[in-house]
């Protein structure tokens, strides 16, 4: 299910209908109002408090401006979605209906009513009882060991330079795997805070040595000065290979978005900023601290939701690491929606580059290493009952280098069966 503050751009897309005098409204007399704001102010306040996960808030926020504009269609989507989040299933079916009733709602928006309705509106408020999901996948990659894509490498320079032959086990070798992934998510008591934990294993029919593991655990909290909504995350993780310890990562995280009402409707943004501590315990060379700064910026409409990604990268070796220092810029590109009230899809492209300050190996590989790799993933999710959906999932790695030995190519298919808050 899409997250609740879809329900801007599904308004923008009513209102649109209104406009364009498509609506079957009946008319009504406004309400004579106490208060002294207008509905557009009291709208604006309402989708805010959507965004930042305050319902009951947003819910009598919205009330008031059914009360003042009754012909709210924006009003009388998100008051539904919000009441239906809420658990309060008949009240979410009264608001459901009485908008079918009142206007000639888009075809989209018919899917969106609908996917919602087959939850049965049954789920506690994500604020109070906290999230989780459970995912067993079975899949298949080509290349599980990121195997070097031209068998032949070159070391030395001018006289002394020689051609070699690969070892087969370092060639691209393919497997099927089984993997078990979960999420946990809960509030911090009353505070505007969550705790959340992530862990997954990975294990190979055949490359066993690529057998991986992971958990991670994190918090996060929200402040809101000025109306600006600033989230700050504090995360730890470990991953194991071939059942050894790999990797020790502690990040740290701030995000800085401006208020809802001050950005187009649809519109999201967020200035981010990261940094991150990596350490190998068994290649300690390869130690480095990250910094990340860039933006966030997404788009929400009745087509579903786009979301792009820039960011500068700047990894300072902790060691004596191969190629020393690195800077590079990461960039993402993603789109989700709902085709049918049972299916979405979801598309995303990612491209990384890094450069090294320094010549990776002077006298055997006279180059500054330069990497580039893109990412191209597709998926589809379909939902088989409230709280239960299969995802089909494609995904392929291309990683360009200017040293032929890390270059690889991967590509993996894997079928997943989820469960979620039941």
């Amino acid at each position: 299910m899409r997250r609740l503050s879809m329900c801007a751009a599904l308004a923008a897309a009513l209102s649109s209908c209104l406009a364009a005098g498509t609506v079957r409204a009946q008319q009504a007399p406004l309400a004579i109002a106490a208060e002294p704001a207008r509905p557009g102010d009291l709208y604006a306040a309402a989708l805010l408090a959507l965004g930042e996960g305050r319902l009951e808030e947003a819910a009598a926020l919205l009330q008031r401006v059914l009360e003042r504009e009754p012909r709210h269609a924006g009003a009388w989507l998100d008051l539904a979605i919000s009441q239906c989040e809420l658990g309060n299933a008949a009240e979410a079916e009264r608001l459901f209906s009485s908008l079918e009733q009142r206007m000639a709602v888009p075809a989209g928006i018919e899917d969106v009513i609908a996917r919602y309705r087959a939850t049965g509106c049954g789920k506690a408020p994500v604020r109070r009882g906290g999230v989780w999901l459970l995912a067993a996948t079975r899949g298949h990659d080509d290349n599980v060991n990121q195997g070097a894509s031209d068998p032949r490498f070159t070391i030395g320079t001018g006289s002394t330079r020689t051609e070699y032959q690969l070892d087969p086990s370092s060639l691209p070798r393919a497997d099927d795997f089984s993997q078990l992934a979960a999420s946990w998510l809960r509030p911090l008591g009353e505070a505007d805070g969550d705790v959340i934990v992530q862990a997954y294993t990975r294990r190979h029919d055949s490359v066993r040595a690529q057998d991986t593991a992971s958990v991670l655990a994190a918090v996060e909290h929200t402040w809101k000065p000025f109306a600006w909504r600033l989230r700050g995350t504090a995360a730890t993780g470990y991953v194991t290979l071939d059942g050894t310890l790999y990797q020790r990562q502690q990040q740290i995280q701030a995000r800085l978005a401006p208020p809802a009402a001050r950005l187009a409707p649809g519109v999201e943004f967020a200035a981010m900023a990261n940094y991150s501590h990596v350490a190998y315990p068994t290649r300690p060379a390869y130690d480095g601290n990250t910094v990340e700064i860039g933006g966030i910026f997404g788009y929400r409409s009745e087509f579903g939701l786009t979301q792009a990604t820039l960011t500068r990268l700047h990894d300072a070796s902790a060691a004596d690491r191969p190629g020393g220092d690195r800077k590079g810029w990461f960039g993402n590109l993603q789109w989700s929606g709902e085709v049918t009230s049972r299916l979405g899809l979801e598309a995303g492209l990612s491209h990384q580059m890094w450069q090294s300050s320094e010549i990776y190996s002077p006298n055997l590989i006279d180059k500054r290493r330069r990497q580039d790799t893109t990412t191209v993933r597709a998926a589809g999710q379909w939902l088989l009952r409230p709280h239960t959906s299969l995802v089909l999932e494609w995904r392929g790695t291309f990683n360009r280098e200017n040293i032929s030995l890390f270059q690889y190519n991967s590509r993996a298919l894997q079928l997943s069966l989820r469960w979620d808050n039941f």
